[in-house]
């Protein structure tokens, strides 16, 4: 007799119905009457109260709430289901469309069904309250710590900021810049134009429709990575001494941009869901003389929210207001988890004054060195920029990642690693939910690759990192990401790498080390106390 109730049915008699788990289309009734007599009643599936497909989905939820099916796990097909549990092709597919609607599954063209996470994190971060004036930048010695790595690093980093370099979809890649070395034409040891090959700018003004942008290629000069964007066009917009607004917590790039230019940063209250506060922005604006807004408001790094598209606008119609510059990262913009891809602020520039900035380096590979930028209005001055740094940028990588792109290959690959990036997002949830201190706030990004984490106030992310180096694991702590070294209980982690069980017993690792110290923390006050 199957040994779970599914439902109770309380009558106005003396004998209580329960009906048992339906199995194979049958169905059992329990009669409990009085003096503890119990009748067992076999029903057949015409008399059911539970269609055929409710039973395999139920079957199915089951497994997922018991962990058998976890958390970015691919799912049994269709037909596996149908000759496992003996029922039809249209039964199956019913019942993985009920667990869609109800969030549990979800579907991925040509993979198949996965496990979702059982929700959005119950806990955001919280909403950051920087210091309200400018700032000097510092934490130069802990972002030395974690990009100064070798290759043959020992240590798992699990907080840098790069992609996977791993799936297949980027062999064209690789095919095409060996071909472009053994080539005779010697073209690609020269020079090419200060704003860059004229094939990679048309086919950068290609994928620029997709974020709502409508460029000509000669409104786009190639530069060496993002970094080197972001570079020129602070220093085409501002002198040093000037002010910049930036979202809080920000890319510790840029920040270390603002440093070496003598520049301050006024870092603004941002949401974790909504990004920069557009009042609080509006009140510093009235206040302080600021020259230029920084932001990364699509896929935020660190923090990975989405500005929503109204207020993207607004925040457009803000600068404008002001007659200040806005400087547009959107390295991540491309690595959307869904279709359209966010539109960029750029993409309601009308006079020019957005600068936008983004490169290959979080799509395809950072070693490559191929970034843009689409300077608007300050195009003259950021190509005079462009000469007194680097000059003209490496020929062979761009004329690489044209062909790559002209072929349809970044599509593709974009496509591929999206899906991988989505399913990796949820499984890393899942594990920082299982080992992390409870009540840790998790972003929920929609694209790119990067997770924010805040812990309670007794951890701190620099020493945790002291502690991991012991098991030679390294995150990437958050005061990293603030001029005046706030977020300390914070800390960045990567989920684009092969989410193996070595980086699960690295995960959870930092998870125990982490409780740890809001355990020693919570003695040490006892005994104060």
């Amino acid at each position: 007799m199957p040994n779970q109730i599914t439902q109770c049915y309380h009558l106005n008699t003396d004998i209580d119905f329960t009906v048992f788990r339906i199995q194979k289309g049958v169905l059992y009734l329990c009669m409990v009457a009085g003096q503890g007599i119990c009748i067992v009643i076999r029903l057949y599936r015409g008399m059911s109260v539970m269609t055929r497909y409710e039973e395999v989905a139920g079957i199915l939820r089951e497994r997922i709430e018991h962990g058998i099916y976890r958390v970015g796990d691919r799912l049994p097909s269709i037909r596996a289901v149908c000759q496992e549990l003996d029922v039809s092709i249209s039964t199956a597919q019913e019942a993985y469309r009920q667990l869609m609607d109800v969030a549990l599954i979800e579907s991925r063209p040509k993979s198949g069904y996965f496990v979702l996470p059982s929700r959005v994190p119950s806990v955001l971060p919280s909403v950051s309250r920087p210091a309200q004036r400018p700032l000097d930048i510092s934490q130069w010695d802990q972002v030395l710590e974690l990009v100064a790595t070798q290759r043959d690093d020992v240590r798992l980093l699990l907080g840098r900021g790069i992609p996977n370099f791993d799936y297949e979809t980027l062999r064209p890649l690789s095919k095409i810049l060996a071909g472009l070395h053994r080539s005779n034409d010697l073209h690609g040891f020269n020079y090419d134009k200060l704003n860059g090959s004229p094939e990679l700018r048309q086919q950068v003004a290609r994928l620029a429709i997709a974020s709502g942008c409508l460029l000509h290629p000669d409104d786009i000069m190639v530069t060496t990575g993002c970094q080197e964007a972001l570079a020129i066009a602070l220093r085409t917009l501002t002198q040093p001494g000037d002010v910049v607004a930036v979202d809080s917590p920000s890319f510790y790039g840029t920040m270390q941009i603002l440093k070496a230019n003598g520049l301050k940063a006024l870092e603004i209250p941002t949401d974790p869901q909504t990004g920069i506060s557009l009042e609080a922005l509006e009140l510093a604006l009235e206040q302080w003389p600021i020259r230029a807004i920084q932001v990364t408001p699509t896929y935020n790094n660190p923090l990975g929210y989405t500005m929503p598209e109204a207020r993207k606008r607004a925040l457009f119609q803000l600068a404008q207001r002001f007659d200040v510059a806005i400087i547009e990262d959107d390295i991540y913009g491309d690595l959307s988890f869904s279709l359209p891809r966010p539109r960029t602020v750029k993409s309601f520039d009308d006079d020019g004054r957005v600068m936008l900035c983004s490169g290959f380096s979080k799509t395809v590979g950072p070693g490559l060195r191929v970034g843009w930028l689409a300077p608007g209005r300050y195009r003259d001055q950021a190509l005079h920029m462009k000469y007194v740094s680097t000059g003209a940028s490496a020929t062979l990588p761009q004329l690489a990642v044209a062909e790559f792109v002209a072929k349809g290959h970044y599509e593709r690959h974009v496509r591929y690693a999206t899906r991988q990036y989505q399913r990796q997002r949820d499984i890393m949830i899942s594990w920082i939910q299982r080992y992390f201190p409870k009540g840790a706030g998790i972003s929920y990004p929609q694209g790119s690759f990067l997770l924010w984490v805040e812990l309670p106030a007794a951890v701190d992310c620099v020493k945790l990192n002291q502690r991991l180096a012991q098991h030679a694991i390294h995150v990437a702590p958050g005061s990293l990401f603030s001029a005046s070294g706030k977020f300390r209980q914070c800390l960045r982690l990567n989920y684009a790498f092969t989410l193996t069980p070595s980086i699960e017993n690295a995960v959870r690792t930092v998870g125990e080390l982490a409780t740890e110290m809001v355990e020693e923390a919570q003695t040490h006050a006892t005994s104060v106390i």
